[in-house]
């Protein structure tokens, strides 16, 4: 059970380091949007399964797992984009500088529901696979799970239901 813990803490630590060098990558690149969150997904895939530290096919499952994290978080990021657009729409606040931030947040919006194009289906997140932190919602009876720090997705307490959805 021991080695287990240490096998699941060892793969917390590569999901971190695998997640920092894609924010690296990503922004020290010019664009932005799913083509080049992409790219520094396999660069950083790249890179970091040739200096060691971790075989291919840990990079492989480790890089899912982050593409589903930035999955879910552009989708979190939409929804309160919709939100927000929806409270601050400018025929609803007249002339000035909210009007003006009505229309940033607009634009903001159109941008990250062209980034999340891919992301419509409600993501799943399955017992044992691992995530980042955030809120996990139990899909068979709505327990709630925090997990603080990046981890695998425990079972639910409540029912040992293995499906869940996330938020943050």
């Amino acid at each position: 059970m021991e080695n287990n813990d240490q096998d699941k803490s060892k793969l917390a630590e590569q999901y971190d380091k695998f997640a920092s060098k894609f924010n690296e990558l990503y922004l020290a690149g010019k664009e932005r949007g799913r083509e080049s969150m992409s790219v520094a997904l396999d660069k950083a895939h790249e890179q970091l399964t040739a200096l060691g530290e971790f075989s291919a096919e840990q990079g492989a499952e480790l890089k899912q797992y982050l593409a589903r994290d930035l999955d879910q978080t552009i989708a979190d990021a939409q929804q309160l984009g919709e939100e927000a657009k929806e409270r601050f729409h400018p025929a609803r606040l007249g002339a000035g500088a909210l009007s003006s931030l009505a229309t940033m947040l607009e634009l903001t919006g159109n941008a990250l529901r062209s980034l999340s194009s891919k992301t419509k289906e409600t993501l799943t997140y399955r017992t044992g696979e691992m995530t980042s932190a955030g809120t996990l919602t139990c899909q068979a009876c709505g327990q709630k799970v925090q997990l603080k720090k990046t981890g695998h997705v425990p079972p639910c307490p409540k029912c040992n239901g293995t499906l869940f959805n996330k938020g943050y």
